[in-house]
């Protein structure tokens, strides 16, 4: 592996020759522009969970702003070490969320990728501060049927999205839809859940929801997710390295 700053600039000339042969648009962003402009590219999301703030510090000061953590402790330290950046720093949740942990999710992230459940989703809207722009959310879908996974079922996920959608738009706002899908070996293999979680957001779209975000890829299938329509891809090994802590 080379410095976070090269892997960087690998890992966006994978996403850019993805786009290029999925045909879209090969801007590679490295937080969540408007929406508008979420349409034309892929979002790189730097995978910092169980690295330390340093490392989230040296990807930020070669222009990286948007970063994923899966624990919420873990994700306070780095945040409160990290004060000096709040104002270009972009934190994303994209680990399970338990009940208890909501109120600083709602007042410390700008993205919570994993919501499976409406109560989840109601807390973030009651705790997020008034202060702040709404909370981005997308809904976690099981779309390999594994049982050691969170995430709502494909036939569960359309009551649980017209619901959480019509929450207060001033907290929270969902956005899209985020999966982890089973590991696979080849290129087609890959895709095949990823398109399947395209589908299923092109539903919800048919059904009236304005939904632009689909949350799936990481550093092994990130080329089958951007052919399959990929608009955050979330990296942590092909950019930080092996994991130096659980």
């Amino acid at each position: 592996m080379g410095s976070i700053g090269s892997n960087l600039q690998e890992v966006k000339r994978r996403l850019a020759a993805a786009c290029v042969e999925a045909g879209r648009d090969a801007n590679i962003f490295t937080r969540v522009p408007a929406a508008a402009a979420a349409a034309h590219g892929v979002t790189l999301l730097a995978v910092s969970k169980t690295f330390y703030a340093d490392a989230v510090r040296e990807a930020h000061a070669v222009g990286q702003q948007a970063f994923g953590e899966s624990h919420v402790q873990e994700a306070l330290g780095k945040i409160e070490a990290l004060s000096d950046l709040r104002a270009t720093l972009e934190w994303h949740l994209i680990g399970p969320l338990q009940s208890n942990k909501t109120r600083p999710v709602a007042e410390h992230f700008a993205w919570v990728h994993t919501v499976d459940r409406l109560r989840t989703a109601q807390r973030l809207a009651e705790q997020r501060p008034a202060r702040l722009p709404p909370l981005q959310l997308c809904l976690q879908v099981n779309v390999s049927g594994e049982a050691s996974k969170s995430g709502v079922a494909p036939a569960e996920l359309p009551a649980l999205a017209r619901a959480v959608a019509a929450l207060p738009a001033a907290r929270v706002r969902l956005r899209g839809l985020m999966a982890i899908p089973a590991p696979a070996a080849d290129r087609d293999a890959q895709r095949a859940p990823h398109r399947e979680l395209a589908a299923l957001l092109a539903a919800l779209r048919r059904d009236g929801l304005a939904l632009d975000t689909l949350s799936m890829g990481m550093s092994d299938d990130l080329e089958a997710a951007v052919l399959e329509g990929a608009t955050i891809v979330r990296v942590g090994s092909a950019i930080f390295g092996r994991r130096p802590r659980a």
